[in-house]
């Protein structure tokens, strides 16, 4: 049997992946989880053989929770299910181990096989997700560009900014309007938008 792990904040789509992969013969369902951190506290204690992660989670990621897995619990193989991918997304899941990067939009049967495929050491990368990873290209924002983005994503204001990263409030301005003009975008709270769509954040 392959030992699986679920991890999804959406408990209606966890609870209808769990009911569907169940009716497998060859897949058990040993966990599930709705956030980051529930999902490494789940993986340590019961050591599945694959990780099923959602892409955005509460607390940590999945990309950063397969990162973990792989020196953790480095038998369980981690694949990420997402709606939302980027050429940065793509590339940050690989590195850090990802064996599987799927669209939410896959049949149950399908990712029944993936799973499969994933846990014999084979690689499963969507052919759609990664022509728009391509498409979308390398980022072009600095580090502390893509930060001051990400802080901005939820509409805080710049003083508010400044202060979660020890910065003035001209030094966020000059980061922001650097980062909105390099994507462009009209204002920050659009560009932050367009940056994560494209995985740069």
């Amino acid at each position: 049997m392959i030992r699986v792990l679920l991890a999804d904040d959406e408990h209606l789509i966890r609870g209808a992946l769990a009911s569907l992969l169940a009716l497998e013969d060859d897949i058990t369902v040993v966990a599930e989880a709705g956030s980051g951190d529930e999902a490494l506290a789940m993986a340590r204690a019961h050591r599945p053989d694959v990780a099923v992660l959602d892409m955005r989670m509460p607390g940590r990621d999945g990309v950063s929770v397969a990162a973990l897995l792989r020196d953790e619990v480095p038998e369980c193989a981690s694949m990420i299910v997402t709606s939302h991918a980027g050429a940065g997304a793509l590339k940050q899941a690989l590195a850090a181990g990802v064996r599987g990067f799927v669209p939410k939009t896959v049949s149950a049967r399908r990712l029944a096989e993936i799973i499969r495929t994933v846990h014999t050491d084979g690689r499963y990368v969507d052919h759609e997700l990664a022509a728009d990873a391509i498409a979308a290209g390398e980022s072009p924002l600095t580090p502390r560009e893509a930060e001051m983005l990400s802080l901005a994503e939820d509409g805080a204001p710049v003083a508010e900014i400044a202060s979660r990263a020890a910065l003035s409030p001209g030094t966020v301005r000059n980061y922001l309007s650097a980062a909105a003009a390099k994507v462009g975008a009209e204002n920050r709270h659009v560009a932050a938008r367009i940056a994560r769509e494209r995985g740069w954040l």
